[in-house]
């Protein structure tokens, strides 16, 4: 029994050395993204994706206390256009700071495409802007570093006065990846499914736009079996707009926004943002049901 558990041990040891090696080093210039920002990230698919947590903030959510990776966890993408990097971001923003960050960002001459909410009775008010620019990796460094350093400084008005109710227990995460037909991943008490549009041909400066650059629908579960919540962002072409609102609706989930986050692509992709209570597994169907309408519409393939 020992010399098996030996066997399966190196096995995956070296399978998890396999899996790096095909995984490309961080450029240099990558690396130097993360020194300037002082923050934390990661390589993948071409991507950097620099994480932007908001974690000195306790959201309540529905009368819920809801955990960062649940949905606040803010983020800036950089990847390999014609000549020159795309950066697309998002950040997560209390009210104060939605009008500083901009003037930030503008006056470094960065531009912002998208301002808005994903939640309904939330505090403190949290709002979510989605930024874009072009150029080198060390200056668009420079140029978003003042509007980063804005972020978490002072503490919201209100935010503090309001105690959530935590939800104990865990989910069966293999089960709500079964349902909806993904893999996902668990990060705290947050599980999270996130499907790519391969289906979808997106370019910008002759760089890809993938799932790691925000082309992405997902979901994000907190809570056990029996009381859980869900959060969750869908991309879709225009064709696929009122088919999916109709399928989460039907399965007693709320629509809180819909939206663009970029500008000026073809074809147009208008973002869904939904939140539900209750059953896991039945939220879970209700996310299905909205996830099987994609890929499906004529637009689809433009």
């Amino acid at each position: 029994m020992r010399s098996k558990l030996c066997i399966l041990a190196c096995v995956g040891l070296l399978l998890s050395i396999v899996a790096s090696a095909q995984q490309p080093a961080m450029p240099a210039e990558y690396s130097s993204v993360l020194t300037t920002l002082g923050r934390q990230g990661d390589f993948k698919d071409g991507v950097l994706k620099v994480n932007i947590p908001r974690s000195d903030l306790k959201v309540v959510v529905d009368g819920i206390a809801t955990p960062t990776p649940f949905g606040f966890g803010g983020w800036v993408a950089l990847t390999k256009g014609t000549g020159m990097d795309v950066m697309m971001g998002d950040l997560v923003l209390t009210e104060e700071e939605v009008n500083p960050v901009m003037s930030a960002l503008l006056d470094a001459g960065l531009e912002v495409t998208a301002v808005h909410n994903h939640f309904f009775f939330e505090t403190p008010r949290i709002f979510y802007m989605h930024v874009h620019g072009h150029g080198s990796p060390a200056d668009l460094a420079n140029k978003i570093k003042p509007a980063l350093a804005l972020i978490g400084k002072n503490p919201p008005r209100g935010g503090s006065t309001v105690a959530g109710r935590s939800i104990d227990g865990k989910l069966d995460g293999a089960q709500l990846a079964k349902i909806i037909g993904t893999e996902g991943e668990l990060n705290g008490a947050v599980y999270k499914i996130t499907i790519g549009r391969s289906d979808l041909s997106l370019k910008e400066m002759g760089a890809t736009i993938n799932s790691r650059m925000g082309l992405n629908t997902w979901a994000a579960f907190y809570g056990n079996d029996s009381d859980s919540v869900v959060a969750g962002d869908i991309a879709m072409v225009e064709s696929e707009v009122n088919p999916v609102l109709k399928a989460l609706r039907s399965n007693g989930i709320d629509v809180v926004a819909m939206h663009h986050h970029m500008i000026g692509t073809q074809p147009t992709i208008i973002f869904l943002h939904y939140w539900g209570k209750g059953d896991a597994q039945k939220l879970a169907r209700g996310v299905k049901a909205a996830v099987d309408i994609l890929g499906k519409g004529q637009n689809a393939s433009h």
